[in-house]
């Protein structure tokens, strides 16, 4: 049974959710990479998460130990077909992104996150493929001095998502509830919360 104080804590969790921002994952290998990314994107305020499987066979659970049971709070829509998730992305995010080292990529500090944005990470490997990357609006890149020219997918998201939290912060978007309230009576709903209580807190 929940808790009077949990109940609190949930509601004050999702106040903060940002709809306006997603991470897409394409092909990537690892569960536990994503299991970090889930964790991540969590701990900034994302509440839909995209996995594309265009070309390795669909996840059937993800690392527990790495995302620490999270991915259940969270909304995790999954594609094998890459136009069909990039038709879906269109309909909520106003800009699209990958990561790609690119004659045409700009600085990751250089994108406006206080706009509806959707990120692309793509696998260990090969990185975004060129579908992908032909279907979005540009490439970026996170700055780096040493002699490698990539980062581990989880760490790079979590450098990219502290970047937009910093923008977003800064513009008020964790200040007052940024989802629709269709959007907070279904997660309100989904995670177990009471109607009274989680409508007098969208209310204010």
């Amino acid at each position: 049974m929940m808790t009077p104080e949990r109940k609190q804590r949930l509601l004050g969790i999702l106040s903060k959710r940002q709809p306006g921002l997603t991470v897409v994952m394409e092909n990537v290998f690892d569960p536990h990479n994503i299991s970090a990314v889930m964790r991540t994107c969590d701990a900034v305020g994302i509440q839909d998460i995209y996995i594309l499987n265009s070309l390795i066979p669909r996840h059937k659970k993800w690392g527990k130990k790495s995302s620490s049971g999270v991915s259940k709070w969270l909304t995790i829509h999954q594609f094998t077909n890459t136009n069909t998730c990039f038709g879906e992305l269109r309909k909520q995010y106003d800009h699209i992104y990958t990561t790609k080292l690119a004659n045409d990529s700009v600085s990751l500090y250089d994108i406006d996150f206080t706009r509806k944005t959707a990120l692309i990470f793509g696998n260990e490997h090969s990185g975004v493929s060129e579908d992908a990357a032909g279907l979005s609006d540009g490439n970026f890149i996170i700055p780096q001095m040493g002699l490698v020219k990539s980062l581990n997918i989880s760490v790079a998201c979590a450098v990219t998502l502290y970047e937009a939290f910093r923008q977003k912060s800064l513009a008020g978007h964790y200040d007052q509830p940024q989802l629709t309230e269709q959007q907070w009576q279904l997660l309100k709903q989904t995670w177990g919360l009471d109607e009274d209580i989680g409508s007098s807190l969208f209310s204010q």
